[in-house]
């Protein structure tokens, strides 16, 4: 979680600023997060955005866990 937050600050709030109010960081920092969830392109998943890999995750058949069977 640090490493996150260091790269919140590096991106946005050290060159944006200085801020002019709460509301300012609150509408960018939300912004950011957006992009941070949804379109940044991610190298550990194969250079694709977290929301898209998460669908093709999800996109795929589970194995069903057998429950109570007897081994």
């Amino acid at each position: 979680m640090e490493s996150t937050i260091g790269l919140y600050k590096t991106e946005l709030i050290k060159p944006r600023g200085p801020w002019r109010s709460l509301a300012q960081v609150a509408l960018a920092t939300a912004e950011w997060v957006d992009w941070y969830n949804n379109q940044r392109l991610h190298s550990a998943i194969g250079h694709v955005p977290p929301a898209e890999y998460e669908s093709m995750f999800y996109a795929q058949p589970q194995p069903r866990e057998v429950v109570g069977a007897n081994s």
